[in-house]
């Protein structure tokens, strides 16, 4: 089986975000003859801003959709037609989910519904949901919400009567150099001399953009319904990106925030009961699937993890040093990048 996205007609919701923008290069990339590709998001700034690297008049298939995930009816028509929805709108500032709890709500938990009874209402065959290592045992609202989410994403299967279309998730770790992660906060900060370090053990587990929308694209070719996706990628220290960024930095111990953990998780002990490994993915499997887990693990070549296992960004057993996250930055963020 080989994915081929031309003569599709995408929508991406947040599809102004950092996921939605390399999502859009990549689809424009690869499959030239893409029928249409909406861009639904609720900013017209970033569209306008968007729209001049993506232009309409060079990208025929590339329509921008004002609209937000939490208007049914307008997410419903911006639908008609078509056939792979990625949900990649959300509100994810984990200390403004705590301060506008009810605003979170509404976005990742009414907003999952909205794009569950669009893609229903409008024929749609595939949709890949984004998901976060901050909804496994989540201890904050956005976790919370994304874990809700999820949920709605998976528990849809079960309501597509004689539809042809698949719901999955997928789910990873912090995208290095994302907006407000970590690595441009401490590029900006370098230049004070001092690197403020929330906690000497925190850990956190990384992927790069393009890995991301690898996953996606192996989500829409490979899902049977139900699954939720989680790649296999290294963690880093926290006091090894403060190294690799700002080596002559002090680092400032500041202590950990509200709603934030000292590791993440993306499978839990529980989750390692419906959970298969292969070869490059772990795929947690629905408890009620529309088809065989053995079947599924026959067909893909995997297996059931052991009773208890648990992927944890401090018991990971791949790790990045300061010198690959400075290839990663290089890579990944800024070619230009120095100590």
């Amino acid at each position: 089986m080989s994915l081929d996205l031309n003569q599709k007609s995408i929508l991406v919701t947040g599809g102004t975000g950092s996921f939605g923008k390399k999502f859009v290069e990549t689809i424009l990339t690869k499959f030239p003859e893409v029928k249409r590709l909406v861009v639904y998001s609720r900013d017209e700034l970033k569209q306008y801003e968007m729209a001049q690297q993506f232009p309409h008049s060079k990208y025929k298939a590339i329509r921008y959709f004002i609209g937000d995930v939490r208007d049914a009816e307008r997410l419903k028509r911006a639908c008609e037609g078509i056939d792979i929805i990625v949900h990649a709108a959300a509100m994810k500032q984990v200390p403004a989910a705590e301060y506008n709890p009810m605003e979170c709500i509404k976005t990742n938990i009414f907003g999952a519904e909205n794009v569950i009874n669009a893609a229903m209402d409008n024929g749609v065959t595939d949709v890949v949901a984004l998901s976060t290592d901050k909804a496994a045992a989540p201890i904050n609202l956005y976790g919370a919400t994304k874990l809700c989410s999820d949920k709605l994403f998976v528990a849809a299967n079960n309501m597509i009567g004689f539809r042809n279309l698949k719901f999955s998730v997928v789910r990873y770790g912090n995208v290095i150099g994302s907006r407000g992660s970590v690595v441009p906060f401490f590029i900006d900060k370098r230049k004070d001399g001092v690197l403020p370090i929330t906690h000497p053990e925190m850990t956190r587990f990384n992927i790069s953009l393009e890995e991301g929308v690898d996953l996606v694209l192996h989500a829409l070719e490979y899902a049977w319904g139900g699954e939720i996706f989680v790649p296999k990628i290294p963690s880093y220290k926290i006091t090894d990106v403060a190294t690799a960024i700002g080596p002559n930095c002090d680092q400032e111990i500041v202590g950990i925030r509200p709603g934030e953990k000292l590791h993440e998780e993306m499978i839990t002990e529980t989750d390692s009961l419906s959970t298969i490994e292969l070869d490059k993915y772990y795929v947690i499997v629905p408890t009620t699937p529309r088809w065989s887990p053995k079947e599924y693990m026959e067909d893909f070549k995997g297996r059931m993890v052991e009773p208890g296992f648990k992927y944890n960004s401090g018991t990971n057993d791949d790790w990045l040093s300061p010198e690959q996250i400075r290839e990663e930055i290089r890579l990944h963020v800024d070619p230009n990048f120095t100590v």
